[in-house]
C-alpha cells in the first residue's frame, strides 16, 4: 500500500475490513480511486458498471475499468441500460441508475461534490434539509476528499480513467456550478470555498435533525398545539404529515396554519385534497 492510499483511507468512512460492499464505478478518477481504497481497506468488493448509452463511445468505458477489476481481484457486473436525450436527462439518467445498482451502493462523491450539490439545492430554494447536502456514511465513504485527491491516486498508480465529455457540457446544470459559477466564487472571495460550503453543510444537517427531532414531537393535527409552537416546528411538523407523495410547497404550508389558527376554515392542500378544522383538530380529507 503506497503513503497517499493510506492516507487518504484514513480519510474515508469505510466500514470494517472483510465487509462485502457494492461499488459504483463509472471509469472517471473519482469511482477508480474508490476501488483501490475499498480494496486496499480490505473489503470485499463487487464493482458496478451502468452503461447509459449516451455517448458514442460509451461502450468503451468498460476496457478501462475491466483491467482495474482483474489487477485488484474485483468482480465487475455491467448494466445496460437507455436513456432518451431530452428534458431533465440528469436526473432521469440518475433515476434509471439507481434502479439497476445495489440499494447499499458505495459511490465516489467526494467533498467537491458536495459542496456543488449544496449550491444546486440552494438555488432550487432548499430550506436546511437541502443545505445540508448528501449524508457522510458508509455508501459516500470519500466524502472528506477532494477531487485533486482521486486524480492524484490515480496519477501516482498509473491507473486509466474514462473522461466523459458529456462532464464538459455546461448546459447541465452541475457541469455549470462546477465550471463557471464556483470558480467565479473562489475567484471573487479569494479562497477556496469548497471546504467552507461542506462544514456549512454539516451544520445544516446537525440543525435539521435536531429541528426534526423537535417537530416529531409535535402533533401536526392539533391546531391549538400547532399554532402555539415555534414557527419553524409548525412548519416542519406539517411538511412531515402532508408528504405524500411530495413535501408541500411554502405556501401550502402557510395555508394549513392560517386553518390551524382558526383564519380560514379550510384551504386546498393539491391532489384533490383538503384540510379542515373540526373541533380543534386539522382534519384531512377529499375535498368536496
Amino acid at each position: 500500500m503506497s503513503e497517499l492510499v493510506a492516507q487518504l483511507i484514513e480519510q474515508c468512512t469505510f466500514p470494517p475490513a472483510g465487509t462485502l460492499v457494492s461499488c459504483a464505478v463509472s471509469g472517471g478518477a473519482d469511482s477508480m480511486a474508490l476501488l483501490v481504497l475499498a480494496a486496499s481497506h480490505g473489503l470485499g468488493v463487487t464493482a458496478h458498471h451502468v452503461n447509459h448509452s449516451l455517448r458514442h463511445d460509451s461502450d468503451a468505458d468498460v476496457q478501462l475499468i475491466a483491467p482495474l477489476a482483474k489487477r485488484l481481484g474485483i468482480e465487475l457486473v455491467v448494466h445496460h441500460i437507455s436513456i432518451e436525450h431530452g428534458p431533465n436527462l440528469e436526473a432521469r439518467a440518475r433515476s434509471a441508475r439507481y434502479d439497476v445498482l445495489p440499494s447499499d451502493v458505495m459511490t465516489g462523491h467526494t467533498a467537491d461534490d458536495q459542496a456543488e450539490t449544496m449550491l444546486i439545492n440552494l438555488m432550487r430554494g432548499a430550506a436546511t434539509q437541502g443545505l445540508s447536502a448528501m449524508t457522510p456514511g458508509v455508501s459516500r465513504p470519500l466524502l472528506q476528499l477532494r477531487r485533486a485527491d482521486t486524480h492524484a491516486l490515480c496519477a501516482e498508480l498509473d491507473i486509466a480513467v474514462v473522461h466523459d465529455h458529456t462532464n464538459d457540457d455546461t448546459s447541465f446544470l452541475r457541469n455549470n456550478i462546477r465550471h463557471n459559477l464556483l470558480p467565479a466564487m473562489n475567484t471573487m472571495s479569494q479562497r477556496d470555498l469548497v471546504p467552507i460550503l461542506t462544514r456549512a453543510a454539516n451544520v445544516m444537517r446537525d440543525d435539521n435533525e435536531l429541528l426534526d427531532i423537535l417537530a416529531g414531537a409535535l402533533d401536526p393535527t392539533d391546531a391549538v398545539a400547532l399554532t402555539a409552537a415555534p414557527l419553524a416546528l409548525a412548519r416542519r411538523a406539517l411538511r412531515v404529515w402532508l408528504s405524500n407523495p411530495y413535501p408541500p410547497d411554502q405556501a401550502t404550508i402557510e395555508r394549513v396554519l392560517l386553518v390551524a389558527s382558526g383564519a380560514r376554515l379550510a384551504c386546498d392542500i393539491g391532489g384533490g385534497r383538503e384540510i379542515r378544522r373540526s373541533k380543534q383538530r386539522l382534519v384531512l380529507g377529499f375535498m368536496r
